[in-house]
């Protein structure tokens, strides 16, 4: 027998008409978190509106995969249409599975791995333009080195110094405010607030200019193997027809929206936990001298840096996308319960990572929770830093390429020193990224190489031998 939503238990801290606004927005993380505590499936009240947050891996897992059908984007894609026009992160199910099949071959591992060059050069060049002892900014550092590899990559052309640094600006002004937009009341949107303003402002730049590039890119009629000349080339299986300039735009604004945030955090976080964690770090750096050497790290390379691997998914774990959710498009049956078509239910990726039931000491940065050993037993629903089903994230083979090349080419060259006395705090957003990452580097003696990584190397673990 099912039950009703009305059998659900209710996440404490709940306030009259404002329900539990206030402790999302001022303690966002810790709230997610806790709500596994209240039961598998909890209520939420958004003002008056009910969320019903999923905390289980198996649920997550109905949700996403075995029961996708029944489920569409819910209200966070609906307050990101703003930004994101119908993309793929927010459009309806007919025109993902075509604008998704359009794309596909653009994120075909072959094709991935020709964009190691590119992301193995723009690394290189933030690498080349540092001093040793003189601080950098590395959150920016990274967001820059994403924003460029994702541009020399995915687009015609590079994007210019002007309107690179435009979207420097903007998009964290959007992932900034994103979140509160997805769960404050629609009315409050119109209201003359700075935030609002400030979203609205960086919101149209941004399509604006991505609507200038790609009417840049008809007009010269690129023909090239990126992903902006495929979208322009493509035509629709069944009707012929060509997409739209805005239906290029949003595919666009997705894919940079997306592409860059993450990547650029997740890298951040990573020289972040291997500073506090120095054996770590050591491995880290041992794996890449042995597997890499002296010159770029390449394509090849990247399947044999198993340990950076692993440190890319311990990162991705700890600092996970907060908030996710979807909509029932139909009555249909989750976790024993009875849900009716319009209800909203919200999952946290972040809390996910992050239960206590899966992951022992689940706030300790450990790269070896990800060795074969260790990971016999946890279900595959467990992690899914980049969602599971129909609606994965396109690009998670790309993101890991782009991060890995950028992990293993950095650390190899310098180690990252924290300023003292400088509290990172994470901030929660569409995306868990620091508020702000200030890092110092200092040159490492390029032989300085443990025993062991010598040996690797001479054996020719580089080659995969």
């Amino acid at each position: 027998m099912t039950r009703d939503l009305r059998s659900l238990p209710r996440a404490p801290g709940r306030l009259p008409l404002v329900g539990h606004a206030i402790p999302l927005l001022r303690r966002p993380l810790e709230f997610l978190k806790a709500l596994a505590d209240s039961g598998d499936i909890v209520r939420v009240d958004i003002g008056t509106m009910p969320i019903y947050f999923v905390t289980t891996p198996q649920l997550t897992h109905d949700l996403l995969v075995g029961k996708a059908g029944a489920f569409d984007k819910g209200r966070f894609f609906d307050r990101a249409r703003v930004l994101l026009g119908n993309g793929l992160a927010t459009a309806e199910a007919k025109a993902h599975r075509r604008n998704r099949r359009l794309m596909q071959p653009m994120f075909h591992r072959a094709r991935i791995a020709g964009y190691a060059e590119a992301m193995s050069a723009r690394a290189r060049a933030v690498s080349d333009s540092w001093e040793e002892g003189r601080t950098v900014a590395l959150d920016q550092e990274l967001y820059n080195y994403s924003v460029n590899a994702l541009s020399d990559t995915l687009f015609s052309s590079s994007i210019d110094k002007e309107t690179a640094e435009a979207i420097r600006h903007d998009v964290p002004i959007l992932i900034k405010y994103g979140l509160v937009r997805a769960v404050q009341p629609t009315a409050v949107d119109h209201l003359p607030l700075r935030a609002n303003r400030q979203f609205d402002a960086a919101s149209a730049r941004l399509r604006a200019i991505i609507d200038d590039i790609v009417a840049v890119a008809r007009d010269r009629g690129d023909d090239g193997p990126d992903l902006l000349s495929s979208l322009l080339a493509a035509r629709d299986a069944d009707t012929g027809e060509a997409l739209t300039e805005t239906e290029v735009r949003d595919e666009l604004v997705t894919i940079l929206f997306a592409g860059t945030e993450t990547s650029a955090a997740t890298l951040t976080w990573a020289f972040h936990e291997l500073a506090g964690n120095p054996e770590a770090e050591q491995r880290a750096v041992d794996e890449v001298h042995a597997v890499v050497g002296q010159g770029p790290v390449e394509a090849h390379h990247v399947p044999h840096l198993k340990y950076l691997a692993q440190v890319v998914d311990e990162t991705a774990r700890l600092h996970a996308l907060p908030l996710l959710m979807r909509r029932a498009i139909e009555p249909v049956e989750l976790g024993g319960v009875t849900l009716p078509a319009g209800t909203e239910i919200g999952f946290s990726l972040y809390a996910l990572h992050q239960d206590r039931r899966l992951y022992p000491d689940p706030q300790r940065f450990d790269p070896d929770r990800w060795a074969p050993e260790n990971s016999d037993g946890r279900p595959r629903e467990a992690f899914i830093p980049f969602g599971a089903g129909a609606r994965k994230c396109i690009g998670d083979t790309f993101a890991r390429m782009e991060m890995t090349i950028g992990l293993a080419t950095l650390l190899a060259r310098w180690k990252l020193v924290p300023v003292e006395g400088v509290r990172i705090r994470e901030v929660t957003a569409a995306v868990a990224h620091c508020d702000r990452m200030p890092m110092v580097p200092y040159a490492r003696n390029p032989h300085a190489a443990t025993t062991d990584a010598a040996a690797a190397r001479e054996a020719g673990t580089h080659s995969g031998t």
